[in-house]
């Protein structure tokens, strides 16, 4: 085990299984129900060289007969040894990830969504890159910031998906409106003007009192050039201000209060709205859809491309009290983030690759990934800035802002002050 981490993760335990309640495993990929195996099962074996080692990961979706199942066993292979995979809910992964850290029985590779990796590092959970040399010199620096506490690496990158403007080019076009002309603040609420004008909708997104609400609107929030620091600086208001505005309107659905990226995404289907603020995860939904669609990128208040925060999953290997085990969970974790799988690991999970080189590949196969790609180049973690565990007590009174400003009943300003208020008392 590592020196020093078995008193700090039994004292972080308790404080970080409420953290992870928080709704922090939002937006990263699509989720089913868990299997329902129990955390026991991650001491399978304790022998190295061989045997069976364990990997847990959040995409239960995929069976055994996937391709992600069929890589996690080949990874096995070269590695000399059984894998044993379990599949969860995010959630579901992190409240047992840290019960079976508490109890001696971590799997060996643990796959988690990146907000989530500063809870499990701040409590102990989680081994360092530089303990185990992982290498992650050809990743880039924005998306590994979203694993880093206290200037520690806590795993890999497995890949990155964040946040566009899908266009519904008939709409656009009836409206008179050039999609490539919109690159501010300033000329996409003139397009939503006309796009009202011309009798349809303009924009849809998700503006719900959870991780969701503040997924969605930090596109915005950091756009303007605020920081989670300061919610209630002059550019955070004036981002809350544009999403209220657009409700006062009728640029904007009252419906976004209650949107789930996923009934936001429904009512763009309609083919009734011009935008959709949403994910890479819904270019196949985006095929299905009827109509000819676009994607540009989430334009920032002054102009250029508003840092999008990032979502996607971490490989990590979790501290064990046999440490002759991390030989072989380096290699597994080696084999899953390495170059030569990166292009078949993001396609099956509908991911941009975190190393420019695979980036390039990708749009090689497929041009309409060009723009997710500058997307990601420009996105940031929600827990980057050193924020880690803050972040969550920051979010949360940040969605509770948006809320009262665009139900009408507070004023943004107001709003984002009391938000603050709150947040600077949650992180003492």
């Amino acid at each position: 085990m590592r020196p020093g981490s078995s008193g700090r993760r039994a004292a972080g335990m308790g404080a970080a299984i409420l953290a992870a309640a928080t709704g922090l495993a939002a937006c990263s990929s699509p989720s089913g129900g868990s299997d329902g195996a129990g955390v026991a099962s991650a001491g399978a074996s304790q022998a190295a060289g061989g045997g069976t080692y364990t990997i847990w990961d959040p995409y239960p979706q995929f069976d055994d007969s996937s391709d992600w199942v069929k890589l996690l066993t080949q990874c096995g292979t070269e590695a000399g040894v059984t894998v044993k995979r379990t599949g969860y809910d995010t959630t579901d992964l992190t409240n047992k990830a840290l019960l079976a850290a508490q109890q001696g029985n971590s799997p060996d590779v643990l796959i988690v969504d990146n907000p989530v990796v500063s809870t499990l590092a701040e409590a102990g959970v989680l081994t360092t890159t530089e303990e185990n040399k992982l290498d992650v010199a050809s990743i880039a620096p924005n998306l590994l910031a979203a694993g880093q506490l206290g200037g520690k690496t806590y795993g890999v990158p497995i890949g990155a998906n964040t946040l566009a403007l899908y266009y519904n080019k008939e709409v656009l076009k009836k409206a008179g409106v050039d999609a490539d002309a919109v690159k501010d603040w300033a000329s996409l609420t003139a397009a939503l003007e006309k796009v009202k004008a011309a009798g349809k909708k303009g924009i849809t997104f998700s503006a719900i009192g959870t991780e969701e609400g503040s997924f969605q609107f930090l596109p915005w929030f950091w756009g303007s050039g605020a920081n989670l620091t300061k919610l209630d600086s002059p550019e955070g208001v004036s981002a809350v201000a544009l999403w209220a505005d657009w409700l006062k309107k009728g640029y904007a659905p009252n419906s976004v209060i209650n949107n789930t990226q996923t009934t936001s995404w429904q009512e763009f289907a309609t083919g009734d709205f011009a935008f959709a603020e949403n994910g890479t995860w819904q270019l196949a939904n985006a095929k299905k859809t009827g109509f000819d669609y676009g994607i540009i990128p989430i334009p920032a208040k002054d102009g250029g491309t508003a840092p999008a925060p990032t979502g996607g999953e971490f490989v990590s290997i979790p501290v064990q009290s046999d440490t002759a085990r991390y030989v072989a969970s380096q290699k597994l974790v080696s084999c899953l983030t390495s170059t030569d799988n990166s292009l078949a690991t993001t396609t099956t999970l509908s991911y941009i690759a975190p190393a420019e080189a695979v980036q390039a590949k990708q749009v090689e196969q497929n041009a309409e990934l060009t723009v997710w790609v500058e997307a990601v180049k420009a996105a940031k973690g929600r827990t980057s800035d050193n924020l880690g565990t803050k972040y969550p007590k920051i979010s949360e009174p940040m969605w509770g802002a948006v809320q009262a400003a665009l139900s009408g009943s507070t004023a943004p300003q107001e709003a984002m002050a009391a938000a603050q208020s709150t947040a600077a008392s949650a992180t003492q």
